[in-house]
């Protein structure tokens, strides 16, 4: 009797140590990652930042000298005004246009469905790089599809590359286009998770279909909206390669966004330094962005 109770005391801790040793084993490969494609290079971004480092040989200590250089440089003033230009106008866009298709999409009295959110997911399966590329075949000023028809109907061509203003709104629309299609299954998933009896009781109420739009849809789909407007602030805050597809950051300067300043500062003019500096501000401007998101969600959510 003695040797079966020691057994039964012994047994207990080896399952415990058991399950505690598997949580830590299946996130180790993660944190690993983590730690080696994340954690290190933002210490050695960091380090590099408070340097005169080129990208080749040795480098010497600068303290703030890159980060005063940079709060005094207008090209850093005009690529941030012009980044949180793209973000302010492609941010309402791509959630307004994603939510229109997401209640198109799963409206009673819509047919084909399941066909259009093929139709409109494709062009989140294209490459940035492409999307650039068939927008700037539909609108270049010279060949494109756009002036063809509008000069086929006694119309003058469109300046849509030598206009800054024009330009960037390009950059808006193909960038809001191929976004559509993730954004919507978000908005789509939001939209069937709210009950029918809600509209079903709007209904008796006499609610009309924007009523029970603004009155239910909405509301109940408030934390899906907000990380729409989360993911779509950071990936606007960060886009480029849709920009160098379709005009350069064109005409000349004037559509260069912060990540095509850091590139260019950093690989073409061998400040590694001065970018390093310019990619930490941007990444406290995007922090800063986050966080002011989430109280404003959780105020709204405490009311």
């Amino acid at each position: 009797m003695t040797k079966r109770a020691s057994d039964v005391s012994v047994s207990p801790p080896r399952r415990r140590s058991k399950y505690t040793l598997a949580p830590l084993v299946l996130i180790a490969a993660n944190v690993v990652l983590f730690s080696l494609f994340f954690v290190w290079p933002a210490v050695i971004g960091l380090l590099y930042s408070f340097t005169n480092y080129t990208g080749v040989g040795v480098f010497q200590w600068v303290g703030l000298d890159n980060y005063h250089n940079l709060f005094g440089d207008s090209t850093f003033y005009d690529a941030l005004t012009r980044t949180l230009l793209y973000t302010v106008l492609f941010v309402p866009l791509n959630f307004v246009v994603s939510l229109l298709a997401a209640n198109l999409v799963v409206s009673k009295h819509a047919k084909g469905g399941s066909v259009a959110r093929v139709v409109f997911f494709i062009p989140w399966l294209l490459s940035p790089i492409v999307v650039g590329v068939l927008w700037r075949w539909m609108f270049g000023e010279n060949f494109g599809l756009v002036n063809y028809v509008i000069e086929k109907f006694g119309g003058d061509a469109v300046p849509w590359q030598s206009n800054a203003d024009l330009s960037l709104l390009v950059v808006v629309m193909a960038a809001a286009w191929a976004w559509t299609g993730f954004t919507m299954l978000l908005f789509i998933a939001a939209i069937k998770n709210v009950p029918v009896s809600y509209y079903e009781a709007a209904s008796l109420d006499g609610a009309g279909p924007w009523r029970q739009f603004f009155s239910i849809t909405l509301p109940s789909i408030a934390p899906t909206s907000f990380i729409v407007i989360l993911l779509n602030t950071i990936n606007a805050m960060k886009e480029y390669p849709v920009f160098v597809a379709l005009n350069n950051g064109g005409p000349g300067t004037s559509n260069n966004l912060l990540v095509q300043y850091i590139y260019e500062t950093g690989f073409k003019r061998g400040q590694i330094g001065y970018a390093s500096a310019a990619s930490f501000v941007l990444m406290l401007i995007l922090m800063a962005v986050a966080v002011v998101q989430l109280m404003v969600n959780r105020r709204v959510e405490n009311r």
